[in-house]
């Protein structure tokens, strides 16, 4: 499996920016991706996740109502869509897969042991 993020970049505070995760190597809809960000001098933090069947989907609450994760199984990639951006929101943002498992549609899939792969940073530089 192989994983490659992009979309990062530089915008004012209140802007949108969409990253994207190509997944290839396998077939996506095995997989539940996240998404996990890494701000200079802190540690990784889980920022949302996507099961394979689209549902549930969850997210770090300072994100919640301004972040949507989504899949697309045709074109193997997937999204996240960041609106309303905050100053703090300025990290590096990774995406990450691991296989899919029965307990992922009940129980969050937040923590980074719980991710077999990954993908290199796209960094998000978001101005006051």
């Amino acid at each position: 499996v192989q994983l490659q993020a992009s979309g990062g970049g530089l915008v004012q505070a209140g802007g949108s920016l969409r990253l994207s995760c190509a997944f290839s190597g396998r077939t996506l809809t095995s997989y539940t991706m996240g998404w996990f960000r890494q701000a200079p001098g802190k540690e990784r933090e889980f920022v949302a996740s996507i099961v394979r069947t689209g549902r549930p989907i969850v997210y770090v609450d300072s994100v919640k109502g301004r972040f949507t994760i989504s899949r697309d199984s045709a074109s193997n990639t997937v999204y996240l869509q960041m609106n309303s951006l905050k100053p703090e929101d300025t990290a590096d943002y990774y995406c990450a897969a691991r296989p899919a498992k029965w307990s992922d549609a009940s129980a969050a899939v937040d923590n980074q042991a719980d991710y077999t792969y990954w993908g290199q940073g796209t960094q998000v530089t978001v101005s006051s």
